[in-house]
This record gives structure tokens, C-alpha cells and sequence, in this order.
């Protein structure tokens, strides 16, 4: 007889949600990490009275009742609403790309006008059949457009020139003809009061969790424990790189205090030009109703955020999803599925980009198809 029915290695959002959905329905469980900290990359510290999210901003978003009803178990969620402001060489524009952003450029002020001024832009500038990111973009906004807002940012966020990107890494870029700020189309949306890192503990709430643990330095002793593994790390490290190693984008955060009471006026601001080594600043005093107030924080904390190439030992944030990667990736998925026992899930576990809606989503259909709730 093993000690658990089930190990989770991994105690972000995807291993909390089936370690609770496990725990209701009589398992015993045990949850490791190998961070300091439960709650994965939407961990949230605070400093100077402010929730910090350690690992860039995390706004919880979606249009799925279920899992909106799911997540207010746990946490009350206040009424944020994602609204970020783009800095190109000190010009500011709304995003995503809306009457307002349009009125700024060409100085529009009717849906028609700017349609008229997309269009003719696409007709002078378009190439049939384009070759890559550059022409794409082009394709689908036109250069003013791109140029400001997308072009800086995306060769940032990819280490490579636009040029040299391929075309179908952009398949839609979002316009909107009204002057809504809202980044987001989702019915749903906000964060959590307290932070992250409460509603992952209130997961977690009776379940055995060990940190600064690392499962693949001590896998034997580990599978041994438990007849069930739920794996959330990366799946070529699981099988020691056996095919090569996938390909990531990493970040490195660089964050501090400021003796202001506001520093920039907005929660997310994005930097565009390239020439600007990170690519946006977090404020994150501004994602909490309250804290804006300088009788109440005369402090504010701030992160500039910088995308770097992924190495042995970096985190690893967003899967490059191009075909070099997905036929790799193929391959790890064909040995995870001869892993009788293991089960492989979350954003590295199946090596794709989950918003955290999505995250918690697969893990409630896994726990469902597991547990046969």
C-alpha cells in the first residue's frame, strides 16, 4: 500500500484546483514544489501594504460561469477591469486598439472614419501572400498602426525582428470601433482581495504540501509514494531532454519601491518602441480598489518586466508554439501517454499558453475524468 492516492508535483493553479477536487472526494494527497511558495506564477507577496504579483500581472478573466463560481469559493474578486495604456517614444494610446487609440493617430472621431483610414492603409500597403510577421501585421492594420503599437513589442517579446518572424504566429490582431477601453471581452473579470496567494492557500486547506522540493531530483523516492502522479512541470524535463529540449520565452522582473504615491497613473503600461529594453512597467498598487489614495499608501511598488531567450535553469513562461516545436513536442506527448501512471497537465505539463481560466478548467475535467465525479 503506497502513503497517497495521489502526488501533485506542482502547486500552482492547475495542481491546487485538482488537489482540492481530489481532497472532496476522499483522496489522500500530497503537493510539492520546488519554489519557496505555493501558487505558481499568479504568486502574489505583499510589500508595503501593496499585493505584489511576483511574476507579472495576473488579471483573472472569463466568460465561463462555471469556473467564475468555482474561483469565488475561495476569493472575492474586486471590480478590475484591464485597461492598459501603450508608451510609444512618449505618445500615449489606449489599448487594445479602439476609437480612441484611432482618434489619437489620425484624429478620427466616427467608426466610419477610422474604417475608411484602416482600409486605405491596407490597400496601399498589402502584399498578397505575406512571408512574415512584418507583412502580416500590415496586412491586417495597416503600418501606422503597427508600426506604434505592435511591431517594438512583438520583437521584444520574441527576441527576433518582425522580419524574421513568421507570418502565422499573428492570425487576427483584435480592432474595435468603439471607445472601450476594456481589454477584455470576457463576461467576467477582476482579482482577487487579498491576493492569489490566499485563494491558492484556501485551496490547499488540508492537503499535506511540501516546498523547495524538486520531484525530478528525487523521482524514485517520490513515484514510490503515491499510486497516481499528477506532473505539472515541464514534459521534456520529465523524460531528461531525451528529444531535445522545447523552446520557451522568459522574463525577468525587476522590481522596487518608489516614495511616490503614484507613478504612473494606470496599472500596465506597455512600452512599444524597441528600443525600450523592457516591455511594460507595472504599477501594482492600481489593480486593488483603496490603494491609490495617498492618505493611505504614500508608497507605490513597480515592475519593469524584460523578455529574455530561455536557458537551462530560467523560468519558463511562454511556449514557443511554432511547427519546430510542435512536432517536438509530439514526440514527448507520445512518451508521457506510455507513463501508465503519470498524468501530465498544466501550461508545461502540455507545453501550451493557458490563461488562468483555462488552467482551471482542464484541471476540473481531468479531476472529473479521474476521480469519476
Amino acid at each position: 500500500m503506497k502513503k497517497y492516492d495521489y502526488l501533485i508535483v506542482g502547486a500552482g493553479l492547475f495542481g491546487a484546483v485538482f488537489a482540492r477536487e481530489a481532497k472532496k472526494a476522499g483522496k489522500k494527497c500530497l503537493v510539492i514544489d520546488r519554489r519557496d511558495h505555493i501558487a505558481g506564477n499568479i504568486y502574489t507577496k505583499e510589500i508595503e501594504r501593496i499585493q505584489v504579483h511576483q511574476y507579472g500581472a495576473h488579471i483573472f478573466h472569463t466568460s465561463d460561469k462555471e469556473v467564475w463560481n468555482y474561483v469565488n469559493q475561495f476569493a472575492e474578486f474586486n471590480r478590475y477591469t484591464n485597461s492598459p495604456i501603450a508608451n510609444y517614444k512618449g505618445e500615449i494610446y489606449n489599448m487594445p486598439f479602439n476609437m480612441n487609440t484611432f482618434q489619437k493617430l489620425w484624429g478620427v472621431v466616427t467608426p466610419k472614419e477610422a474604417k475608411e483610414k484602416i482600409e486605405a492603409q491596407k490597400r496601399e500597403y498589402a502584399v498578397e501572400h505575406p512571408k512574415n510577421l512584418e507583412e502580416q501585421a500590415i496586412n491586417l492594420v495597416g503600418p501606422d498602426v503597427y508600426t506604434k503599437l505592435v511591431k517594438g513589442y512583438t520583437e521584444k517579446q520574441w527576441g527576433r525582428r518582425a522580419t524574421e518572424l513568421p507570418a502565422f504566429i499573428i492570425k487576427r490582431l483584435p480592432v474595435r470601433f468603439t471607445y472601450d477601453n476594456n481589454y477584455f471581452n470576457d463576461t467576467y473579470q477582476g482579482i482577487p482581495i487579498g491576493g492569489y496567494t490566499k485563494m491558492v492557500e484556501r485551496m490547499l486547506e488540508g492537503t499535506e504540501v511540501r516546498l523547495q522540493t524538486d520531484f525530478l531530483k528525487e523521482r524514485e523516492t517520490y513515484l514510490a509514494l503515491a499510486d497516481r502522479i499528477v506532473y505539472t512541470g515541464m514534459i521534456d524535463a520529465y523524460f531528461d531532454y531525451c528529444y531535445g529540449e522545447l523552446e520557451y520565452r522568459s522574463l525577468r522582473f525587476e522590481t522596487e519601491v518608489l516614495d511616490e504615491e503614484n507613478h504612473q497613473g494606470n496599472a500596465v503600461v506597455n512600452y512599444t518602441e524597441y528600443e525600450v529594453p523592457y516591455t511594460r512597467i507595472i504599477e501594482h498598487k492600481h489593480f486593488e480598489f483603496g490603494c491609490q489614495d495617498g492618505e493611505k499608501n504614500e508608497k507605490t511598488v513597480i515592475t519593469r518586466e524584460y523578455p529574455k531567450t530561455w536557458k537551462k535553469g530560467d523560468e519558463p513562461y511562454y511556449p514557443m508554439n511554432d511547427e519546430k516545436n510542435a512536432a517536438l513536442y509530439e514526440k514527448y506527448e507520445s512518451l508521457a501517454k506510455q507513463e501508465g501512471n503519470v498524468i501530465f497537465g498544466g501550461r508545461l505539463g502540455q507545453y501550451r499558453y493557458y490563461d488562468m481560466d483555462d488552467t482551471i478548467a482542464a484541471a476540473l475535467t481531468l479531476s472529473r475524468s479521474e476521480l469519476r465525479m
